[in-house]
């Protein structure tokens, strides 16, 4: 087990190059890994499954203690992701496929990796994983609600499709983990330092497939989606921050609120493009998961190096 936990380790503190070598791997032998791509769905659930094994029930209790911080940041991620992907689709003007996986980014939940980067800012890790947890739970509901109500013009979209596929690749295997850590904490406890290496290892394998799938619109199309990708972010984190500024929320939680909105769960965004759309929908996904994790990282070293003004989350 100290293997694999040194191996672990390795690979969270090198995520975001990882990341950026399964798309360059996917570029390079584009024969090869495409045939990765149908099993994105598949592959999302075990990372889903390996989320679930490190919640516990008390990881909700910061909703019942201070939810004004949970609700804020929750709602910011489901109004301002969507919105901000719509737009700038529209703006750059991208092809309908291109622009329903743009919105389909923007209308996921919180990002695995989020908690992880939250932690390396030294910003409120508690706050960072209620988030992610309700906003994955909301996931079912709002991400096909989202989708229906901002890209239903561009292309029809199974709303009910949709809301079976995160039954069964998000919310299914995330309780199914939760479940298994409350009925077996001991073995899970064993399990928890190679979480790590299963969760990289499959969002590397799922970025070289989709990227391998589209190796020619990546040549032909790739700069103006990862623009788009880049803006989308940028402003996610930006304002994501803004709106925890403007509720008052004390610095720690800032840092959590901002990484939270801007760093997605793309890989669910890549896999409900592949079951029912294209994978050239999956494309946005993809390039997005590359970059929210390298930006990610260069924000939570920035912060590392600056203790945060820190004072309790307010009461409601």
């Amino acid at each position: 087990m100290t293997l694999i936990k040194n191996i672990a380790d390795f690979t969270g503190r090198w995520f975001a190059l990882l990341v950026l070598g399964g798309a360059v791997l996917g570029l390079l032998l584009p024969g090869q890994t495409a045939h990765i791509a149908p099993y994105t769905p598949l592959l999302l659930g075990v990372i889903m499954f390996g989320m679930g094994l490190t919640m516990r029930p008390s990881d909700f209790a910061i909703v019942a203690r201070h939810p004004r911080a949970v609700l804020l940041g929750v709602l910011v991620q489901y109004t301002v992701m969507p919105t901000l992907a719509w737009g700038i689709a529209h703006l750059l003007d991208l092809p309908p496929m291109l622009a329903v996986g743009m919105i389909l980014v923007g209308a996921a939940p919180g990002g695995t990796a989020s908690n992880v980067i939250v932690y390396l800012a030294r910003g409120d890790v508690a706050l960072s994983v209620a988030m992610t947890s309700v906003s994955t739970m909301l996931a079912p509901f709002l991400t096909p609600l989202l989708v229906l109500t901002l890209a239903n013009s561009t292309l029809p979209v199974p709303a009910g499709a949709l809301f079976l596929s995160i039954l069964q690749i998000v919310l299914g295997p995330v309780i199914a983990g939760l479940l298994l850590r409350m009925a077996v904490p001991a073995l899970v406890e064993r399990l928890l330092p190679a979480m790590p290496l299963v969760s990289v290892s499959g969002i590397v394998i799922v970025v070289a497939g989709i990227v391998g799938a589209n190796a020619d619109a990546v040549l032909g199309t790739g700069l103006l989606v990862a623009l788009a990708v880049i803006l989308h972010n940028t402003c996610g984190l930006g304002l994501g921050y803004l709106v925890a500024v403007i509720g008052r929320l004390p610095d720690t939680a800032r840092r959590a609120v901002a990484i939270e909105v801007g760093m997605q769960n793309s890989g669910l965004a890549v896999a409900l493009a592949t079951a029912h759309f294209s994978p050239l929908a999956a494309l946005p996904g993809a390039l997005f998961s590359v970059w929210h994790n390298m930006s990610g990282s260069v924000l939570a070293t920035y912060w590392a190096r600056r203790a945060p003004r820190n004072a309790p989350v307010p009461s409601p």
